[in-house]
């Protein structure tokens, strides 16, 4: 499912016109953007939970190479499921 799906279900399943839910997935995306850029939490009660990580810096290896490279340290988003996701995918 990509992001025209989700507007197209939204449409029917809500009764909005196409641009209406093309609107408030955009908002949705830029709200949880917005909130991970300033290390907020985004609780979605019955769903999970959008949070930001710091992940350190480490040492890898280039495939192509075999040569020792260093990866930077950087934050990332992360999704963590809430108890009623899973257990509704595992049905």
């Amino acid at each position: 499912m990509n992001k025209a799906d989700i507007v197209e279900k939204i449409t029917k399943d809500a009764g909005l016109t196409k641009l209406q839910a093309g609107k408030a997935v955009e908002a949705f995306i830029e709200a949880v953007t917005g909130a991970l850029k300033v290390d907020e939490k985004v609780i979605l009660v019955g769903f999970g939970t959008f949070k930001r990580v710091e992940k350190k810096a480490r040492k890898g290896r280039n495939p192509q190479t075999s040569q020792t490279i260093q990866i930077k340290a950087k934050k990332a988003p992360k999704f963590v499921p809430s108890k009623l996701l899973k257990d509704a995918v595992n049905g």
